[in-house]
């Protein structure tokens, strides 16, 4: 694990190095996110406010579930007026999950805000996601976690 943090450590300072402008709404992302499911995000923009979101995690309270999502994001870049850049934004997207027990399959309506540094391509994040299992049974849930992206010029 030790080992896993500096690699990732030396990725990230690596990559901040070299960049010269900030490109958050633009090009493509990738990161990861802690909370229910942990795991791997990538972003990529089809336009200055809209995205698709993929994420590659393990949800832990369903017993090691393999969860795989993805969401198309609408971002409101100027509903917080602040020297620094808040975004909030809501989406609407599936989810997948796989484990010993069965599959799972389902709707999912993610809403969260991000922190665009001026400075860095990097994009900051904290997401709630209501989740609507519809097979094998319908079931509610919430999924929810905190996240960093970065994103390549």
């Amino acid at each position: 694990m030790r080992a896993l943090r500096v690699v990732i450590g030396a990725w990230i300072l690596t990559a901040l190095a070299s960049y010269s402008g900030a490109a958050q709404s633009r090009g493509f992302g990738i990161g990861i996110v802690i909370g229910e499911p942990t795991g791997f995000s990538a972003k990529a923009w089809t336009s200055p406010g809209n995205a698709v979101d993929i994420g590659v995690a393990w949800a832990f309270s369903r017993q090691g579930y393999f969860h795989l999502h993805a969401d198309y994001l609408w971002h409101f870049p100027d509903a917080i007026r602040a020297e620094e850049r808040f975004v909030p934004y809501a989406g609407f997207g599936g989810r997948m999950g796989f484990g010993e027990d069965k599959a799972r399959a389902g709707i999912r309506v993610p809403g969260g805000i991000a922190y665009w540094p001026r400075s860095i391509p990097l994009d900051v994040f904290l997401e709630i996601a209501l989740i609507m299992d519809v097979a094998p049974a319908t079931e509610l849930s919430l999924n929810g976690g905190i996240g960093a992206r970065y994103f390549f010029p």
